[in-house]
């Protein structure tokens, strides 16, 4: 039986699974099959460190706002501030209130002086 070329179709979705893989090193990104092992991973690990970076991002901004509240006086605390903001219904999420943390922390004593009042 004669051997049959198999046209273009296969070579071009061979090009696309390396255009992918371009930046991987060795056989990871020159042989097929260990391309597709790796892409599949890749792609796995991904979707997997998007949702833990949400987590350790707010991670972060708690630490923020805890420390600098914290700074002013020992009896107040994050988790007061938080409980205040919510019985006041101020809607600021804790990105937000971070960044006011960092740049401006005047700011955030008052919106805490305003809440205990």
């Amino acid at each position: 039986m004669t051997r049959i070329s198999r046209g273009y179709v296969a070579r071009r979705r061979r090009t696309k699974i390396r255009l992918f893989a371009s930046s991987f090193r060795g056989a990871h990104s020159r042989l097929t099959r260990t391309i597709i092992q790796q892409k599949v991973r890749a792609l796995d690990s991904a979707h997997r460190d998007r949702d833990s970076q949400k987590i350790n991002f707010r991670r972060l901004w708690v630490t923020r706002i805890n420390a600098v509240i914290r700074e002013k006086g020992v009896s107040y605390s994050y988790s007061r501030l938080i409980n205040n903001l919510y019985k006041r219904q101020l809607l600021l999420n804790r990105k937000i209130l971070a960044q006011i943390a960092i740049l401006n922390r005047k700011c955030l004593y008052m919106i805490s002086n305003e809440i205990l009042k």
